[in-house]
């Protein structure tokens, strides 16, 4: 078995074997090769894992994204993708081989993390993968869906500005490419939108080019500020794809435009965030129903020093992490320092005060993991009692993360 890097020419064996894998057939690309969600791979990013007679049997990609870390810092954060090994060649250390052989090549690139979506939980948590961002359906019934919005107790009464514009989701492609690139520098755990994406039509909507309404929001200038992006279906369901918006007020002007929609017996939000306050703006609070919860963005820290040094901190202290890597089987123990917001990570032989997998660690790292929650499921080890709550203040951040770009 040879775990080899693509080429350009690779494209289509690559992307038969990555189907084949899941036992689908690829859809065909509109004329220019966009169109499909497959469109951006980047070839000088994937393996192939190949028999000695020459067959392909495994695939795995990466895309250049950025990361929004907390502090607003933006970094390189490869996201892997298309990994697939055939059915009839698992279960033979195929996909370990080329998990391996990505993250060595990933570190060769001087990147320090990277990041997934992971179809199965019970796969990547074995690479090193941690679950670090949420997500969950919220739905409600357009009969319900009436919004109290009482003022804070002496906030001033400044009225509601901007407005909204519906357009066809092909006549705004560049507004919300840019709405969207501004929405992500800001929200720790997004990841940047390429314009090569945009302009393939790569992914799922509105990036793809499916039939969509937007709601523009344009404040009192007329600059674009958020959308949402919807569909109606025969069901008389209106389904919320994503909405950006770069503050609160334009989020709420979204959410009163999409649920005052005619004509539409509920409203469906795909993706929010653990912290979304819509269901505390519905006059009823049960009238959104949240379902669908699960895990979204997954991290995997591969240089430690480098990666916390690299985020934003908002509370000083000291911690000893003793952490564990048994897919690469490496191990360190590190003394993170953070005085006004600023963090170091070196080695220590200092007794730990948390003990953790690399996988926990990724989990925490955004900060939409709590290294208390950790504890109590006793996959992290606190080592004196005040050690979960001191690991809480500091990875404590002042916005939950939340991703919504798929890959």
């Amino acid at each position: 078995m040879e775990i080899r890097p693509t080429t350009d020419q690779d494209r289509d064996v690559f992307v038969d074997t990555m189907f084949a894998a899941f036992g689908r057939f690829p859809e065909t690309p509109a004329e220019g090769g966009g169109g499909v969600w497959w469109a951006a791979l980047e070839m000088d990013r994937g393996v192939l894992a190949v028999t000695a007679d020459g067959r392909a049997v495994g695939t795995a990609g990466a895309y250049s994204f950025e990361l929004t870390l907390p502090g607003d810092i933006l970094v390189p954060a490869p996201g892997v993708t298309a990994v697939g090994v055939l059915p009839s060649h698992r279960r033979q250390g195929v996909l370990s081989a080329m998990m391996r052989h990505q993250l060595t090549e990933l570190r060769s690139r001087g990147e320090f993390l990277s990041v997934l979506l992971a179809s199965e939980a019970l796969i990547y948590r074995r690479f090193g993968y941690g679950p670090a961002t949420y997500t969950a359906r919220l739905t409600v019934p357009r009969h319900r869906a009436a919004l109290a919005l009482p003022r804070a107790r002496g906030a001033a009464d400044t009225p509601a500005t901007g407005s909204v514009e519906v357009l066809r989701r092909g006549d705004c492609g560049e507004i919300l490419e840019e709405v969207y690139d501004r929405y992500r520098r800001a929200q720790p755990g997004a990841l940047s939108r390429p314009h090569r994406w945009w302009e393939l039509g790569a992914g799922q909507p509105p990036i793809a080019p499916a039939q969509r309404y937007v709601a523009v929001h344009r404040d009192s200038d007329g600059v674009p500020d958020g959308y949402a992006s919807y569909s109606l279906d025969d069901s008389n369901t209106l389904t919320v794809d994503e909405t950006i918006a770069t503050d609160d007020a334009v989020s709420t002007a979204l959410a009163r435009f999409v649920l005052g929609h005619d004509l539409v017996a509920q409203v469906v939000f795909k993706h929010c965030p653990p912290d979304h306050p819509l269901r505390w703006q519905l006059t009823d609070f049960r009238a959104g129903e949240v379902g669908g919860d699960m895990d979204w963005l997954w991290v995997r820290l591969l240089d430690i020093p480098r990666a916390l040094t690299a985020r934003g901190w908002f509370t000083d202290g000291e911690l000893v992490l003793d952490v564990t890597d048994p897919f690469l089987g490496e191990h360190g123990r590190y003394l993170l320092t953070v005085r006004d917001n600023k963090a170091e990570c070196v080695p220590t032989d200092r007794d730990p005060d948390l003990s953790l997998d690399v996988t926990d660690l990724g989990s925490v790292y955004l900060g939409g993991t709590t290294p208390s929650t950790l504890v109590r499921a006793g996959h992290i080890h606190a080592h004196h009692p005040d050690a979960a709550t001191l690991a809480d203040d500091l990875f404590r951040t002042a916005r939950a993360p939340h991703c919504l770009h798929w890959f």
